[in-house]
């Protein structure tokens, strides 16, 4: 423990603490505030034009607290309110065997629901409501009363028991992550790549100032003829897919007998700013696709993408396309939006107004930081990314479990500040990438109906990044043979849920062509992974088995660092 006094560890905290809240008053936070003060603002207006709806609305609410008060005398009374199923900060014992903190949860769910049902019965129109009710939730997320240690039962149990101990360990938790300008989800100190991560043996065999490509060592005698070559998201580090060894896909796709590179993209620094998708495809993902090539002598390859990275494989292959090359014999995209018309909650943050306060921001170049980034895919599931470990870290004081996942999610990645300003305009607020022609890259222009390989999209039930129901409209935009399976979970675990493990389940073979709704209806349900059955569509894809090369590169590709190469150990700052 440390031996610092209280007053000292109060003291630190305050300076270093300087910048963490400077930040609050960046643009994006005056955007956020701004939109939700106008829109409340709004929704009581209006309802005062009608007193008497008014008058009974106040009414039932201050009788329903009454009720929770009555009940907080009466011995053996059920919760008038409970938690939603999958909310587990009122989770503890402590929150039911206190009659004080179960009146405080349960006026806190009642006046939740009150106000979530304001803004849902308002006559905002849809766009301003949307936004109105993300940001009331972020509101109530904020000030749950297991965010504050007098009104957390658990917290005040932990005190008592550690003598204050916890407070003062949390303390030293709140001063490291506002050093670090992010919270701390995982033991950090549990990982190492190419350690107990990303440990898959192979070889960097290529390098500019965009990417690494890293070869990695069959593991089987004959491979297919036809290598993989992953396009990981670049505003993520590939390890995503290289975790430990029970939970790696690249190992797995090796395992299944197939010679597999991936694409290791550079952290950006400031020197990169203006850098844009054009360079990522030419100097990126191009590259890329002929080193493979030529490595392996295959005519074609097999192509695998996940989320952004997806988008720039599907843009590659329209740029090639358009210059009659088409060297991708399959694509697989996992989470990938092609179509950006419903982007879910994320287009909260994606307007005219905020598009141009960062591209006026942004012009002068540099980086969009992945801290940023990050939090703002938090934000989009606060409680269980944000405010579960503030209780946890700062609040008991405890350092959460060794997850790689986590770990991976906190070792964020830089985007140009070009890339980044284009990426919003032409996908998100314009969603130019669904109509022909409607995005030029490289001096052509893009049309995914030029895309007439085999496609395999994989999505996720509950992924809050990129809504299953959007990635669906890209089983329309392209024209090959498409098979399109829904996995359970999220962005992140619905797809790295391993064969071995065959956890959850996955839906498939649902009929195309009628919209979602539709083809979840018509699918069929397997338990498991879906890692199985996307080898098997993949096998169905052709490509003679071959022997495995006995060395990683070639002549021309010569093996220049071994895996997982520098670029994925570099920081953002």
């Amino acid at each position: 423990m440390n031996d610092k006094t209280p007053q000292e560890l109060f003291e630190n905290m305050a300076s270093k603490g300087h910048n963490m809240f400077k930040d609050l008053s960046t643009s994006e936070s005056q955007e956020m505030i701004s939109q939700f003060s106008n829109s409340w603002n709004t929704i009581v207006t209006r309802a005062m034009e009608s007193p008497e709806e008014w008058v009974k609305t106040m009414a039932g609410f201050y009788q329903e607290q009454f009720g929770l008060w009555i009940n907080m005398f009466t011995p053996g009374a059920d919760s008038a309110v409970k938690p939603k199923p999958g909310d587990r900060r009122f989770s503890g014992t402590e929150w039911e065997e206190s009659p004080v903190h179960n009146y405080i949860k349960q006026s806190y769910l009642l006046s939740s629901k009150w106000l979530n049902g304001m803004v849902s019965d308002s006559t905002l129109d849809d766009t301003t409501k949307k936004k109105c009710d993300f940001y009331t939730r972020q509101f109530i997320d904020a000030v749950a009363p297991s965010n504050f240690a007098l009104t957390n039962p658990e917290v005040l149990k932990e005190t008592f028991e550690s003598k204050g101990q916890n407070l003062i360990a949390g303390l030293e938790n709140l001063m490291q992550d506002i050093e670090k300008g992010r919270i701390t989800m995982t033991d950090e100190s549990s990982f190492e790549l190419g350690k107990n991560l990303a440990t898959t043996p192979g070889s960097v065999v290529f390098q500019n100032e965009l990417i690494q490509l890293v070869h990695f060592k069959p593991m089987t005698e004959k491979v297919n003829e036809r290598p993989i070559l992953i396009v990981p998201p670049c505003i993520n580090k590939y390890y995503i897919l290289d975790l430990s060894e029970h939970n790696s896909y690249v190992r797995y796709c090796l395992e299944q007998g197939n010679d597999v590179y991936i694409i290791s993209w550079r952290n950006p620094d400031e020197s990169l700013g203006d850098i844009t998708w054009d360079t990522y495809i030419s100097g990126g993902t191009i590259p890329a696709i002929d080193a493979v090539k030529e490595i392996s002598g295959a005519k074609k390859i097999n192509a695998v993408s996940w989320c952004i990275g997806g988008t720039m494989l599907a843009t590659t292959m329209g740029v090639l396309a358009a210059k009659r090359k088409k060297p991708i014999a399959s694509a697989t995209f996992f989470t990938t939006l092609l179509d950006f018309s419903d982007p879910g909650e994320l287009g909260v943050f994606i307007d005219e107004s905020q598009v141009n306060q960062h591209e006026h921001k942004l012009k002068e170049g540099g980086v969009m930081p992945g801290k940023q980034l990050a939090s703002t895919f938090a934000m989009l599931r606060a409680n269980d990314l944000v405010w579960s470990y503030v209780v946890n870290n700062y609040l008991k004081g405890k350092t959460p479990p060794p997850f790689d996942i986590l770990y991976w999610n906190g070792d964020s990645t830089n985007m140009t500040s070009a890339m980044y300003t284009w990426y919003l305009r032409n996908m998100y607020l314009e969603n130019n990438l669904a109509k022909p022609g409607g995005v030029e890259l490289c001096g052509v222009k893009i049309d995914l109906g030029k895309i007439d390989c085999p496609v395999y999209f994989l999505s996720a039930v509950e992924d809050h990044i990129a809504p299953w129901k959007t990635t669906f409209i890209g089983t329309e935009l392209v024209k090959g043979p498409v098979e399109f399976v829904l996995a359970a979970s999220g962005h992140v675990a619905g797809v790295i849920n391993p064969a071995s493990k065959n956890k959850r389940h996955f839906w498939k073979d649902g009929e195309l062509g009628k919209g979602d709704e539709h083809w979840l209806q018509t699918s069929v349900e397997v338990p498991g992974s879906w890692w199985s059955h996307w080898d098997e569509w993949l096998k169905a894809q052709g490509g003679k088995l071959i022997d495995a090369p006995a060395e990683l590169g070639n002549d021309k590709y010569t093996e220049l660092e071994p895996a997982p190469g520098s670029f994925v150990l570099a920081k953002s700052a």
